[in-house]
């Protein structure tokens, strides 16, 4: 960059306020009341993998459906019909913190029985970019929890193929909830 270029891009910046650091989660739906923190042997312990990763070649789009899911569940995911509950971002984050951040926010969103979530994990132009490398591992990750019916590539406005929809299942606590209301308008 020649001097000229310095100058043109201070005065291009001069009225720009940096971000402060923003918080990585961000909940969209107010969680629940918090429970009394349970002990240290009583967390679950983080179950994702670490080592050896398959990439997925960034031709590959992002896409998992458990098994009993319909396809209507993961085509309206993907066309970002359900009102998101939480957002987590994981860009430019080293992988192990990933691995700590998704855990902890999976963990979190099961209890406070949310149910449509976004991750953010960043475009790489190469397979072997830092981004993909993530976006690869999220791809292993997210189907180690029980709880993820599905996931695929966001809309634009949400990130595009820099970020993934998760449709988690219903809790036993939101099932009973459903029962209830249902059978209080039935009455």
């Amino acid at each position: 960059m020649n001097l000229d270029d310095k100058d043109l891009f201070r005065d291009a910046m001069e009225d720009v306020t940096p971000l402060k650091d923003c918080a990585n989660v961000h909940w969209l739906k107010t969680p629940t009341p918090k429970a009394p923190r349970q002990s240290a042997n009583e967390e679950m312990e983080n179950f994702l993998t670490r080592g050896y990763l398959d990439i997925v070649p960034l031709s590959d789009p992002l896409e998992y459906k458990a098994e009993g899911i319909q396809q209507g569940v993961l085509d309206k995911l993907r066309l970002g019909k359900y009102p998101l509950d939480a957002r987590l971002n994981l860009l430019r984050q080293p992988v192990e913190n990933c691995r700590q951040m998704l855990f902890a926010f999976m963990m979190e969103a099961r209890k406070d029985s949310l149910r449509n979530l976004l991750i953010v994990h960043g475009k790489g132009r190469e397979d072997e970019s830092h981004a993909n490398i993530v976006r690869s591992y999220l791809a292993r990750w997210l189907q180690q929890f029980e709880d993820v019916q599905a996931f695929c590539i966001a809309q634009p406005q949400h990130g595009g193929s820099g970020a993934i929809y998760v449709g988690m299942r219903k809790t036993e606590k939101a099932r009973l909830d459903n029962r209830e209301r249902h059978a209080k308008r039935s009455r």
